[in-house]
């Protein structure tokens, strides 16, 4: 028989977030989370062992559900514009859940599990890597990741510093926008999607180096590492 009672750690965990949501991070007080969970308070220092555990588990639940969202989602056949999409779930997500966001991404103390957060982060490189196997990525794909992900949560986080009323999303489409066209070319294969030589090698150096691990029946493990220096040369000049 499956037993349908919640865990007394899940229940607290519940209790925190609808503390959260509702009342902000100051909500979330011992007191107030053991009666939410209906458990007496040292439960929690148990479970969590204090109250910044517990927060940091309220992150990384936030992580889980952010994580699930980003895989259900339908993709779209076109990388760059299956970047896009991502882009903005994760504005909608931060701003459909500004307390939770601000824990997971705002607070230099919340230390979520690495498990939930480089999940999270895996996501962002296999989109930014699908660009680059297209030959559509000018730089190379740890740094645009990077870039991307400091933009979005940058971009949220300012638009949940203010009044819901006064949130203007064409900031974030103006950003998203910018940064696809200083990251990505129209098309591959073709010169006109380039504005130089270099930057044309740099994508498809881009491109060859990303799927170069998948050479292992070709090249000798040396021969795969210099011919990785030497794009990472090209990308680096052209980019």
């Amino acid at each position: 028989m499956i037993d349908l009672v919640p865990s007394t750690r899940e229940r607290i965990i519940t209790a925190a977030i609808d503390l959260l949501t509702s009342g902000g991070r100051q909500a979330v007080s011992t007191r107030a989370v053991s009666a939410a969970a209906g458990v007496q308070p040292p439960a929690i220092y148990r479970q969590f062992g204090d109250m910044q555990g517990l927060l940091d588990a309220v992150a990384d639940r936030g992580f889980a559900s952010y994580i699930e969202s980003k895989t259900n989602r339908v993709r779209a056949d076109d990388p760059v514009d299956d970047l896009r999409s991502a882009w903005d779930l994760h504005v909608s997500f931060g701003l459909a859940n500004p307390e939770l966001y601000v824990l997971m991404y705002g607070d230099p103390r919340s230390e979520s599990s690495p498990s939930a957060a480089s999940r999270a982060a895996d996501i962002l490189d296999d989109l930014v890597e699908r660009i680059a196997r297209a030959g559509r990525l000018r730089t190379d794909v740890r740094r645009a990741a990077a870039m991307i992900g400091a933009s979005g949560v940058g971009v949220t986080l300012t638009l949940l510093a203010r009044p819901p009323e006064d949130q203007d999303l064409s900031v974030s489409e103006l950003t998203r926008e910018a940064l696809l066209a200083a990251l990505t070319v129209d098309a591959p294969g073709g010169t006109a999607a380039f504005d130089s030589p270099g930057r044309r090698v740099a994508a498809h150096s881009v491109a060859l180096r990303s799927v170069l691990p998948e050479a292992t029946g070709v090249l000798t493990p040396g021969e795969r590492t210099l011919l990785a220096e030497l794009l990472d040369r090209l990308i680096r000049t052209g980019s």
